[in-house]
């Protein structure tokens, strides 16, 4: 009778507290619209501003437009990929940009003077380019990869996979990939726990070339971008979904961290927004 009444009196104190708690408004956020969203984290993801704090452990990955990409560090580093030299109604200035020179919306011949570590995707006609960039918090640096030229011809080594490495998280941007990297530039990669890919279909890469590249370097995060219309990106979507998980919640930004890769490879669309303060 004792254990009973015990366990009936904490039954009741339990349900008291809950229902207290209820009305509090520091009340943990329910989980109920993540699971209908299909999303893999299983916990609460708060839509930040590219203006706020990065939280510790993480990098916060904002997307600009085309294939522009902030990528902000919980120090205050700021990169951005493939820049043209604009980026919206910002004061801010990059510490660093990568760039390629397939076309003129993935470069820009004139940086800003102001920017501390401008990185061309290539070199000399043929030779490529390599980066090593360490800045104690962010690592960049490069795997060089073909182009096609004028006239049909191509020009080696004259676009660049840029990697960056934070937070114990390997970041890649495929810049303007015109091929399937071979092995020894797939070894140079790495496993890459962030991909960004372009996914117009042509401009780049047949689709499903570009499918196979995803495939085998087996991110857990793919942010598909070099999208043009919404219709491209929807024909890439519909040729994955019955391999990977996606989420699409209109957000522009994603803070990531080792601790919140999603357990099965995920698309994850971002939609392009400019900076504005």
């Amino acid at each position: 009778m004792r254990i009973s009444a015990l366990l009936t009196f904490v039954f009741s104190t339990v349900t008291a507290l809950t229902t207290s708690a209820q009305t509090d408004d520091t009340r943990r956020p329910s989980h109920c619209i993540a699971i209908a969203d299909a999303n893999p984290w299983m916990q609460y993801v708060h839509k930040a501003s590219w203006t706020d704090p990065v939280p510790d452990y993480s990098v916060r990955l904002h997307y600009i437009s085309h294939a522009s990409f902030l990528l902000q560090t919980q120090g205050g580093l700021n990169a951005v990929t493939d820049f043209t030299g604009f980026i919206g109604n910002t004061t801010l200035i990059p510490d660093v940009v990568t760039m390629n020179h397939a076309h003129d919306t993935h470069w820009t011949a004139n940086p800003d003077p102001a920017i501390a570590h401008p990185l061309n995707g290539w070199g000399e006609f043929g030779k490529g380019i390599d980066h090593y960039l360490d800045l104690g918090e962010m690592l960049v640096r490069n795997v060089s990869t073909d182009i096609r030229s004028g006239f049909g011809g191509v020009e080696e080594n004259g676009n660049s996979i840029f990697v960056f490495e934070v937070e114990g998280l390997c970041i890649g941007h495929l810049g303007h990939l015109h091929h399937e990297p071979n092995d020894e530039q797939y070894a140079a990669l790495g496993r890459l726990d962030v991909l960004m890919v372009p996914v117009d279909g042509g401009f780049t890469m047949e689709r499903a070339a570009m499918i196979r590249v995803i495939e085998r370097l087996k991110s857990r995060i793919i942010i598909p971008m070099h999208w043009f219309s919404g219709m491209a990106l929807t024909s890439f979507l519909n040729d994955v979904s019955d391999e990977f998980v996606i989420l699409r919640d209109g957000r522009s930004s994603l803070e990531v961290s080792l601790a919140t890769l999603p357990d099965r490879p995920t698309i994850i669309v971002l939609e392009p927004q400019w900076l504005s303060d």
